[in-house]
């Protein structure tokens, strides 16, 4: 299968993957592969809430014990262990000024939270709780979390938070 194109602004752009997602918020600052994690799938999760169920890219996120997991992105940056990944140094070049734009949003909002805090809090949301109902804290799951309880659990955060 090749790469999904989408026309933006009257131009051919590939969409990007998980991976030029990453190395965006890589470029933005070093962090752990946990860390990287979680706001890789904030920006799908977010992506899906605000742009009316569009993917940001085509990965599944799975309900692992440590929080919501993409398989193929572990299986790259695994080889980190718990040490930081190491910056990047430019931003992939599919990567448009507004995916820019978007995935900087996301790391203000989450960039200064640890890896093991953003965990903490995947745990207290609807999406992973669901993926993983009926399982113990210590149980592996492949289950994948489900995009439209993403959608609709980050769309009523962001409605309430225009209410308030």
């Amino acid at each position: 299968m090749g790469k999904v194109v989408f026309l933006k602004g009257g131009l051919q752009v590939d969409k990007p993957s998980i991976f030029d997602v990453a190395k965006t918020f890589l470029f933005m600052d070093s962090m752990t592969h946990k860390k990287l994690q979680k706001l890789c799938y904030y920006a799908q999760a977010w992506h899906l809430a605000l742009y009316n169920g569009e993917r940001l890219f085509d990965a599944n996120f799975e309900a692992w014990i440590h929080g919501p997991v993409c398989r193929e992105l572990y299986n790259v940056y695994k080889v980190y262990g718990w040490d930081d990944i190491p910056k990047e140094n430019s931003i992939p070049s599919n990567i448009d000024e507004e995916t820019y734009e978007f995935l900087k949003v996301v790391f203000n909002t989450y960039g200064d939270f640890t890896g093991d805090e953003l965990e903490k809090l995947t745990h207290t949301e609807l999406p992973w709780k669901e993926a993983r109902e009926g399982l113990e804290e210590w149980e592996p799951s492949h289950n994948v979390i489900k995009e439209e309880t993403m959608q609709k659990f980050y769309w009523d955060i962001y409605e309430q938070s225009q209410n308030d």
